[in-house]
């Protein structure tokens, strides 16, 4: 499958085997070094299995964009091999990519569960956990949005044998992970945390990628023509977030997927080269470029109201002081809960 010949672009093999490498001898050997009685190697352990995590995740959406192989079906296989080193493998690759594909075609954030509604709908503690959760940092929305998908067959009445999948599913990863803590619960421990932070470092990107409109769907009924969406809507309500365009390493902790406005103009270009692709369009300074640094502030700050909010704030222009203060940013719009 890793032949030269069979990458969409030539350029394509260098980086994505050995990245692809990475991940999938990275995980095993992190998840292997965190049952060690040394801590420095759980330390190194903890760091493979963190980036693998988010390398792995970062991949489903370069495979749903058929960014790697030439042939679909392949890109479609290892997708779903993505999806099973982090956890994502009860939704099937191929509804991953039909909600993710709408996100682009439609210009929203087309999204399959109203966790904002539930949490309002719920009883007073629900909610009031879900609040204490989120101001401690804990992702309690994305794990909402995790366990819909994983009831949304039984919920829905789907087939048996699509309700058997997700039992499957569940028994296996049950299994690996009781495994795991009876054989080490300090691992099972820090492969937590390390699942923790992976959730973590994919929701700040997606809470700041988008001043988009928001719309849980199920099916396919289409988003409302409320407004035009064209592709001068599509720039101005996408922002690039990088460390900093000359952060080659560090953009790389989420194979450059905070080169977002690139992505959007062509789709289709492979992490390996968005950096590239941005400079050749946008040059070195671009309105829609809202650093990683610039961003965290509101991420702290509207923590807890954006579980709640409707709004995704604005971004002032570049020559304002904090520009990004008001950013209150989406919550639950993770390509990995889309189906």
């Amino acid at each position: 499958m890793l032949f030269p010949a069979t990458f969409r672009y030539a350029d394509g093999p260098a980086p994505n085997i050995a990245a692809l490498a990475f991940t999938l001898l990275g995980f095993p050997l992190g998840i292997a070094l965190l049952t060690a009685q040394s801590w420095s190697l759980n330390a190194l352990g903890f760091v493979l299995v963190t980036l693998t995590l988010i390398w792995s995740a970062y991949y489903i959406h370069e495979f749903a964009h058929q960014a790697i192989f030439k042939d679909a079906a392949a890109n479609d296989s290892w997708g779903t091999l993505m999806s099973w080193i982090n956890g994502s493998c009860f939704a099937r690759f191929a509804d991953l990519r039909r909600k993710h594909m709408r996100h682009h075609v439609e210009r929203a954030d087309v999204i399959t569960f109203d966790a904002r509604g539930f949490i309002e709908k719920s009883p007073a503690w629900f909610q009031a956990t879900v609040v204490a959760l989120e101001w401690a940092y804990f992702p309690a929305v994305e794990f909402l949005m995790r366990g819909f998908v994983m009831a949304k067959p039984f919920m829905m009445k789907d087939p048996l044998p699509v309700r058997l999948r997700i039992i499957a599913i569940a028994v296996v990863r049950l299994a690996a992970f009781a495994a795991l803590g009876v054989y080490s619960p300090k691992a099972l421990l820090l492969y937590f945390v390390a699942y923790l932070l992976f959730v973590t470092v994919l929701r700040f990107a997606d809470c700041f990628q988008h001043t988009y409109d928001a719309y849980p769907i199920l099916g396919d009924a289409p988003i409302p023509d409320d407004k035009v969406r064209d592709r001068a809507y599509e720039q101005s309500n996408t922002y690039t977030n990088v460390v900093a365009l000359e952060s080659f390493w560090l953009n790389l902790l989420w194979l450059n997927f905070g080169y977002h406005n690139a992505h959007h103009e062509r789709p289709t270009v492979p992490w390996h080269r968005l950096p590239a692709y941005h400079r050749e369009i946008y040059g070195d300074t671009y309105a829609q470029v809202v650093p990683v640094r610039t961003l965290l502030r509101a991420f702290h700050d509207h923590r807890v109201k954006r579980v709640l909010s409707d709004d995704y704030g604005k971004v002032l222009e570049p020559t304002a002081p904090r520009r990004a203060d008001g950013f209150v940013g989406a919550v639950g719009v993770s390509f990995l809960t889309a189906v």
